[in-house]
């Protein structure tokens, strides 16, 4: 198995138990959204590879993001995934946004209160 499949599977597994453990069945965002959303960026987030279809995922996901409580969903789901120590470059992480074009009001970041997020 690739380290960047195994990699899927630990984030994915993070995504499930945070879900888990937060009733992410309130917003219409789920964890399993977001990480659909944002695949295509594993490769470019823990250095394996490029950009590639990243920004169309970001955009998708952005888009997708209508009220604040999706936007509050996505920013959580992001910071746990950021904050799930499986090689991800916070830097690269943090940066996706402003590189595929899209502003969002908060920082991709571990230390991130979601709960400001409007």
């Amino acid at each position: 198995m690739s380290g960047i499949t195994m990699k899927l599977k630990c984030m994915v597994l993070v995504v499930l138990v945070m879900v888990a453990f937060t009733g992410g069945s309130e917003a219409a965002i789920g964890c399993g959204t977001v990480v659909s959303y944002l695949q295509p960026c594993l490769p470019y987030v823990t250095d394996k590879g490029p950009l590639g279809g990243c920004c169309g995922g970001v955009k998708g996901l952005y888009s997708s993001a209508k009220t604040t409580q999706d936007r509050q969903s996505v920013c959580n789901c992001l910071k746990t995934l950021v904050g799930s120590n499986i090689g991800i470059n916070l830097g690269k992480a943090a940066g996706l946004p402003a590189l595929c074009g899209v502003s969002i009001p908060y920082k991709i970041s571990p230390s991130t209160d979601c709960s400001k997020v409007t």
